[in-house]
């Protein structure tokens, strides 16, 4: 079904509303539509995970290509287990110590699951966020396919009015959480190799990262 011209939108900053917002937002994502969402970053745009269709019309909305593929959000760490081949104990220490929060952990997915989030070549890459309305989601959800709720090359949307306006056309349901505090992306971490590396320097610093494991590269 195609999402409306303007996503419903609700103010998640008042209960009533916010559980309105998830019970829509938690609909529509179960019929295969897109939602923007607040994060812990920037806000994001959300597919069901294992909805091949609605990650492609992800991807489309942002104007973005199978050779970036979509992060996996997720609403408690103890999920991550069962999305991957292994968790190593690197993984571990770093989910410990920085989740839920701004690391995303690239690792190898289960063979067994039934999605498609680009051409990802046998890997996931999982955060756990740092925000009530995107966890409370989660939870009703299971995972999320999620990316920064911009078109590709655009800034990232630090309100929900911003997630609207570039990507509005494209959700069924938009839920507020308020600005974000700024635009940083969350780091990324692989750990699908011997020694764990770093893709993208984010909202947690490197440093930070090297007192749990300084055997990590850049």
């Amino acid at each position: 079904m195609a999402p409306p011209s303007t996503p419903a939108t609700y103010d998640c900053t008042d209960p009533g509303a916010r559980a309105a917002g998830l019970d829509a937002a938690a609909a529509a994502l179960g019929r295969g539509d897109l939602v923007l969402l607040p994060t812990d970053t920037v806000y994001g745009v959300a597919a069901d995970a294992f909805t091949p269709a609605a990650v492609a019309r992800l991807l489309a909305a942002k104007n973005r290509g199978r050779a970036m593929p979509v992060p996996v959000l997720i609403g408690e760490a103890s999920t991550l287990a069962g999305l991957v081949v292994t968790v190593p104990p690197v993984a571990t220490r770093l989910a410990e110590a920085f989740w839920p929060g701004g690391l995303t952990l690239v690792l190898e997915h289960a063979p067994s699951l039934a999605w498609d989030l680009g051409d990802a070549e046998g890997t996931v890459a999982v955060r756990l966020p740092d925000d009530d309305v995107a966890r409370d989601l989660l939870r009703r959800t299971g995972p999320l396919a999620v990316s920064s709720a911009n078109r590709s090359g655009r800034p990232a949307a630090t309100t929900a009015e911003e997630a609207v306006a570039q990507l509005g056309t494209h959700a069924a349901v938009a839920l507020d959480g308020g600005p974000r505090a700024s635009s940083g992306a969350s780091t990324i971490v692989d750990c699908t190799g011997s020694v764990p590396r770093v893709l993208r320097v984010g909202a947690v610093p490197v440093e930070r990262l090297r007192e749990v494991a300084p055997e990590l590269t850049e």
